[in-house]
């Protein structure tokens, strides 16, 4: 199709994967129309921002964290739990900006990531053969409320509001200031190899001199370096840039929240373009990337920067017609592949990929995503990752990118801040500088999707990728191994 024939329900003439059956469509329509009849949750210019921002990561001279739930529930939506997984993509950036000496675009898995594709629309409960959970936005986990129900979309709309409108308050009162959660306020007492412990101890230690420093003589750390900061007027999330996303599945949904306004960006032949104002950003499934389906469809019309999952059954010469259809000007800042291949299968894969997109001249930002293609099930049933596996994939990216002449130019992770009752982190995932067992997943499960790391495992990830950089930065090569192996990986090759 031209351009000239894309309309934001043109995607209804495909075929659509991952569908939602509502039983009564006339109730789903009425919803759609009050969602349509709403205002926008964000605006144009902080999407253009967010855009020239990822041209950045493009151009080597920032670096992309994309983290946050697998899928949000509506009753995690609390100051606490807002507020946890907030700081700890805040901590996170913190280390990542001291090893890389780059700015962080932080984009949070975040007010609006309610929906979850499955790979079966039933799934048996005690012998019970029910309609598969969909997400908070679709039908209930109890298997009593599996019924699609259209006035979900409607609670995920004023959920996703709620939670905007509490990050927005957050990060214009402070609370990302160094002062909220300095280096030597972190409590690395669950590391329990005392040599590891040392080395995280020294890349705090020296983080925390370095803005000792800066606030004694004045430096506003809030402020970032000025070219950053151009892509359009400032952001009302504050003095911290904060962007919003999740998984483009539901397209009734997204359609609704698709609005036409002036162009702030991009070719200036276009007087104006469309806006999907549920999120900053989007990504596309590894399920729902199909050249001739719905989705792919709906996604090359919207201006928003989009995302990409790319994982072992993407072909080469796919993933380029894919990129041809969805960024045919091949515009900087619009396309970010999040690869998700496994650590046992990275290496088959990831080299191809990157010699293809690069022969075709499309300009992409490469993250990668070390979570999905990792998952197992424990001996209790329990499903979950090993830490190992998991830094495994990201320091195999890290080399097959070098190797390539190429560079990673960021992470997706699934990862919470979030606390149990009794005051401790959540133990869904193996492994660690916790050391995390298998007998001890049970303690504190909490997700009803898929496992997380926990506010230690993430600051674990976050030290050995700061440490890679800053080795890199300093000309040495292998820096990463001592963390990566004391955290219970093999040497990559």
């Amino acid at each position: 199709m031209s351009d000239s024939e894309w309309t934001p329900s043109s995607w209804k003439a495909k075929p659509v994967a991952q569908p939602v059956n509502y039983p009564n469509a006339k109730h789903l329509s009425s919803v759609l129309g009050k969602i349509n009849a709403l205002p926008p949750l964000v605006t144009p210019s902080e999407i253009e921002r967010l855009r020239y921002q990822l041209s950045a990561v493009e151009r080597n001279e920032a670096f992309l964290l994309h983290a946050g739930d697998c899928a949000e529930s509506f009753d995690a939506c609390t100051h606490q739990n807002i507020s946890n997984k907030i700081g700890l993509i805040l901590s996170f950036s913190l280390i990542l900006i001291w090893g890389a000496r780059l700015p962080v675009v932080r984009i949070g898995r975040i007010a609006g990531q309610y929906a979850k594709p499955r790979s079966s629309g039933t799934e048996k409960i005690g012998g019970r053969e029910v309609l598969s959970f969909r997400g908070d936005n679709v039908n209930g986990l109890d298997i009593d409320d599996r019924t699609p129900d259209p006035e979900r979309l409607l609670r995920a709309y004023f959920h996703s509001t709620t939670t905007l409108n509490y990050v927005r308050g957050l990060l214009t009162s402070g609370f990302a200031s160094l002062h909220h959660r300095h280096p030597r306020d972190w409590s690395l007492s669950h590391v329990r190899s005392p040599s590891l412990r040392s080395e995280f101890e020294n890349i705090a230690e020296g983080l925390a001199d370095a803005l000792d420093f800066s606030s004694t003589i004045g430096v506003d750390s809030g402020k970032g370096n000025v070219p950053f900061e151009r892509g359009g007027g400032k952001g009302v999330l504050g003095e911290v840039d904060f962007y919003t996303s999740h998984e483009g599945l539901m397209l009734d949904y997204e359609q609704a929240l698709t609005r036409e306004f002036p162009a702030e960006g991009g070719s200036s032949r276009k007087e104006k373009a469309h806006y999907n104002t549920s999120a900053h950003f989007l990504w596309i499934g590894d399920r729902t990337r199909q050249l001739d389906g719905a989705h792919v469809e709906y996604f090359r019309g919207i201006r928003n920067p989009i995302g990409v999952k790319v994982g072992p059954s993407m072909q080469d010469e796919e993933l380029v017609r894919l990129l041809d259809v969805l960024n045919p000007d091949k515009e900087s800042g619009r396309i970010t592949l999040i690869t998700r291949y496994g650590a046992g299968k990275i290496d088959s894969h990831l080299a191809g990929h990157i010699k293809a997109v690069r022969a075709s001249g499309h300009p992409v930002v490469w993250i990668c995503d070390p979570m999905h293609g990792n998952t197992l099930t424990s001996a209790t049933g329990l499903k979950t990752r090993h830490f190992g596996t998991i830094i495994s994939e990201i320091t195999s990216c890290l080399r097959i990118h070098s190797e390539q002449h190429s560079r990673l130019g960021g992470v997706s992770l699934e990862f919470t801040g979030e606390l149990t009752d009794d005051g401790f982190s959540v133990t869904e995932c193996l492994g660690g500088s916790m050391e995390l067992a298998e007998e001890e997943l049970g303690l504190r499960y909490q997700s009803f999707c898929d496992p997380r790391l926990n506010f230690e495992q993430s600051l674990d990830v976050a030290f050995m990728i700061s440490n890679h950089f800053k080795e890199e930065r300093r000309g040495a090569k292998g820096g990463i191994s001592e963390i990566y192996t004391a955290l219970g990986g093999k040497k990559s090759t």
